[in-house]
């Protein structure tokens, strides 16, 4: 990834925000997810920042970047939610040349890397399949959910239950346990998640039979996080 120094002329830069961790193994998903983009876009510098948990804060980083340069802050996240409609609008807001792209998701490559996980610990279609979000306070984040829950449904050709590591119900430690009393042989639990942290060890710890791994560092993350920062430099709107 490009040195914070201010060099680089007027050459874009790309902000990846994720939201932090003390996970080692989280942190070093998201720089993996960084320098993929640094690589995939030599032209770009790339900076990373962080909501909450680590520094540089994203306020920060693009108060940091010389005023008028091009600079597009795009959301390591999966839905939409507080970071992205206060933490990350704020930083961005009246600043010349500054942007926020479009989170993650919704996006049908995100549910292919789910369905690749799932598969990776040994999903078979008789068992009761849970999707495990992270969990957001903010109403706009549960039609992403929806969607993405849809989507996962249809591509597995089986029935999907939401639940929440966080601020929603059913917690995923519930909707494991209704699984389970409605007669399920195993349970599953697919990790929508960026990378390991907290509430990787909520799933893990929520009692299902199999445990998927979270989306981690797959090129296909790169690719998406490449669109949302070109969308949002071009002034256009993202279509999932």
């Amino acid at each position: 990834m490009t040195d914070r120094t201010g060099r680089g002329g007027q050459r874009p830069v790309f902000v990846g925000c994720s939201h932090g961790t003390r996970s080692r193994r989280g942190r070093e998903t998201v720089i993996s997810l960084l320098e993929q983009v640094q690589e995939a876009r030599p032209e770009l510098d790339v900076y990373e920042a962080f909501v909450d948990v680590q520094r540089p804060r994203v306020d920060e980083v693009v108060a940091g970047v010389e005023p008028g340069r091009p600079v597009v802050v795009v959301p390591l996240l999966l839905t939409v939610g507080y970071h992205t409609r206060v933490d990350i609008a704020r930083a961005v807001r009246g600043r010349s040349g500054a942007r926020a792209a479009a989170p993650l998701g919704p996006d049908r490559r995100l549910v292919d890397v789910l369905v690749d996980r799932l598969m990776a610990v040994g999903w078979h279609p008789d068992d009761a399949l849970v999707v495990g979000f992270a969990g957001s306070s903010d109403p706009d984040s549960v039609p992403d959910t929806q969607v993405t829950l849809r989507w996962v449904s249809e591509a597995l050709g089986a029935p999907a239950t939401a639940a929440y590591g966080a601020a929603r119900e059913p917690s995923l430690q519930a909707a494991v346990a209704v699984a389970r009393k409605g007669g399920a042989d195993r349970v599953a639990l697919a990790s929508y998640l960026l990378a390991p942290g907290h509430f990787e060890s909520l799933a893990r710890e929520a009692g299902a039979d199999l445990v998927s791994a979270p989306l981690g560092a797959d090129p296909r993350l790169v690719e998406i996080a490449l669109e949302r920062f070109d969308a949002a430099l071009a002034g256009r709107s993202v279509e999932s």
